[in-house]
């Protein structure tokens, strides 16, 4: 566990100083992108957040390469390799698609490619443990299946960037779910290659988003980009890859018959909220004759604030949903019974219910109707308030859609 620690601690670290020193060049030569016309923000705020948090992973697996845990991952497969390699491509499209506006294709094709690089190194759904039976396929399917996945999860979780601190707090909750399942699995089965990268790539997650979230958080000094995004989307997806796809299901115990499912099942609950963003994007836009990419308003974020959550409170509402499905997922794996994450997902569910739909910014406004709370009013807007419209409660088009491929 030491060795995670120190994974951690070194990429976030790195991660920090490199934001702090990427904000400063970005100020400095203005490498800010001009407001553009579909821009909510009247002040051009850098993007290049994602390169810092490439120099943190690099620094990460550095580190984790003299560790003798990880000794073996580097020296007798390629994987590792492949993954570094595949993490350089999608920095270096996405630094120039921050920095350009380059076309969606062209960064498909990116991504396409780094994920046929993990995929053709043995980061690959081999097989799929399904409660008891090995669900085997040919190698040609697995790999392209392995592909379309890598690349669903890139671009979900680039969709779903659209508020201040959204990316980065979901990754964070999410991979430290991810990474307690991990350890609780090497504990259960004994040590297995491909669990032991999900962990150390969990781990690298969750310090590269702790090192960044201080300049990502609202009012954000700086965005992480598609760099950012798609290199999160990158990790998250090899990472649940690593475990679902290589992981015998003869090692599960199937004492609790939702256990063995767990493989499957918290993948996608860790990953729901982007995933079902991406789903109605490219749907709602195809119905319309539009490309899957073209950007819109339309987004779950951009719903929520026209609910009239300010935005605060509607990243908090992807985090809660994010750690009450997670955190029901492990508590059906770890225990004999139900009863307890049933209890813990229904009432997640209700709290993650109740402020969505009575946001604060109304729940206030009909207490002060009724006299219960003295009655507040703001004369003028800040000059804060002036660079992140966001604050007025009106429908905005978020981070994601101001440097994303839609």
């Amino acid at each position: 566990m030491f060795s995670y620690l120190v994974v951690v601690a070194v990429a976030a670290l790195v991660t920090a100083v490199a934001s702090y020193a990427v904000l400063r060049l970005s100020r400095r030569y203005r490498l800010a992108p001009e407001v553009r016309e579909r821009d909510v923000h009247s002040t051009p705020t850098p993007r290049l957040g994602g390169i810092a948090m490439f120099i943190g992973v690099l620094a990460a697996f550095a580190v984790a390469a003299t560790q003798r845990e990880f000794a073996e991952l580097y020296a007798e497969t390629p994987q590792m390799w492949a993954l570094v390699g595949a993490c350089a491509i999608i920095a270096a499209v996405g630094i120039l698609d921050d920095l350009l506006d380059l076309d969606w294709m062209i960064k498909l094709a990116a991504q396409l490619i780094a994920s046929g690089i993990l995929a053709w190194s043995g980061l690959q759904i081999v097989s799929l443990p399904v409660g008891e039976t090995q669900i085997i396929g040919s190698p040609a399917v697995n790999f392209v299946l392995t592909v379309f996945l890598m690349t669903l999860v890139m671009n979900a979780v680039n969709f779903v960037d659209g508020l201040d601190g959204l990316v980065a707090g979901v990754a964070i909750i999410a991979s430290l779910a991810f990474f307690v399942y991990t350890i609780m699995l090497q504990d259960q089965i004994g040590r297995f290659d491909s669990v032991t990268i999900a962990s150390l790539i969990a781990a690298v997650i969750v310090g590269i988003c702790v090192g960044f979230l201080p300049f990502n958080w609202y009012r954000a000094k700086m965005f992480m980009g598609d760099t950012g995004a798609l290199l999160v989307g990158l990790l998250m997806a090899t990472s649940t890859v690593s475990v679902t796809g290589q992981l015998p299901a003869s090692a599960l115990d199937q004492k609790l018959v939702i256990a063995s499912y767990i493989p499957i099942v918290l993948p996608i609950a860790v990953l729901a909220l982007p995933l079902a963003d991406f789903t109605l994007a490219v749907v709602r836009r195809m119905l319309a004759g539009k490309s899957p990419f073209e950007a819109d308003r339309m987004h779950l974020h951009h719903r929520l604030l026209d609910m009239g959550h300010s935005p605060l409170q509607a990243v908090s509402i992807f985090y809660l949903g994010t750690a009450v499905l997670s955190s029901a997922l492990l508590l059906a794996y770890t225990m004999q019974s139900l009863v307890l994450p049933c209890v813990v997902l229904v009432v997640g569910l209700l709290a993650c219910a109740v402020i969505l739909f009575f946001p604060a910014k109304r729940v206030r406004a009909a207490l002060a109707q009724r006299g219960l709370i003295p009655l507040t009013s703001r004369p003028h807007a800040s000059a804060a308030d002036a660079d992140h419209p966001q604050t007025t409660g009106r429908p905005q088009l978020g981070a994601a859609d101001e440097r994303t491929p839609e």
